[in-house]
């Protein structure tokens, strides 16, 4: 039975990301794609799909996995290498403490991601730069972009979330997100008969009380009340009519 769940939660993910990469055109022949692992259910199970659609030569690129040591107090710096050198895959740890910066920079009973998120980009770009990658792929998955077009909706007043695939503001890197199909559940689900080794995140997953939180909170409230509400929201991410919001930028309304 265990079995059997397991091949079919690999079915479905494998069949997600396919259907990203196709919608999005995500990856194409000749690219090298860094892919960020941070050590987490959502990057070890990206890195797994990547090798298995690379395996399947329809594609053909090269995957490189990029680690951030960020030095948190108690970080064991021997588990991702010990992990992909078992994978024989290609990688690089790359070590900064950033940690340090983070804990001294962020005022108390304030929010650390927003910094660490900006060091940590900048640092990866600079990696793709050095290693000649083509692509920078992100371990985001579909309720992580649902979350984040709350976020923006409630906290900033912004219609706007985390795009499938979108270029640098500097114009010298395409980041995709393979994961943008893919439900966290089915993800928790493949990592727990995959047995991948977890590690931590002493930073930002250390913090109680994060408005992510208290938005996948109220996420999970609806879905018991109304099954697959988070499916109708993700289709209507999907399914834009701009002419019928309010932005001026968009609709010359005095024209009409």
């Amino acid at each position: 039975m265990a079995e059997f769940e397991e091949i079919k939660v690999t079915k479905k993910l494998r069949k997600a990301v396919w259907t990203a990469i196709d919608d999005f055109g995500m990856i194409v022949d000749g690219d090298k794609i860094m892919v960020c692992l941070s050590g987490g259910k959502d990057s070890y199970t990206m890195l797994d799909i990547l090798i298995h659609i690379q395996k399947t030569n329809k594609i053909k690129f090269t995957i490189i996995a990029v680690n951030l040591n960020q030095k948190q107090p108690g970080f064991p710096d021997h588990i991702l290498p010990d992990y992909l050198d078992a994978l024989n895959v290609d990688y690089r740890i790359i070590d900064r403490d950033t940690y340090s910066i983070v804990i001294d920079k962020t005022p108390e009973n304030k929010t650390m991601c927003t910094l660490c998120s900006r060091l940590r980009r900048g640092t990866l770009y600079t990696a793709a730069e050095d290693l000649d990658c083509t692509k920078i792929a992100l371990g985001h998955h579909r309720e992580d972009i649902i979350e984040t077009m709350f976020l923006n909706m409630f906290f900033s007043g912004k219609l706007e979330t985390m795009p499938p695939k979108y270029r640098t503001d500097d114009a010298k890197h395409v980041v995709i997100r393979p994961l943008a199909y893919c439900k966290e559940k089915d993800i928790i689900e493949f990592s727990n008969f995959k047995e991948f080794p977890i590690i931590p995140c002493n930073l930002c997953g250390s913090q109680e009380n994060m408005q992510r939180q208290n938005i996948k909170n109220m996420l999970l409230d609806w879905e018991k009340t109304y099954p697959d509400r988070t499916e109708v929201i993700f289709n209507s991410i999907k399914n834009v009519s701009p002419t019928h919001l309010l932005d001026t930028d968009l609709n010359d309304f005095k024209s009409i």
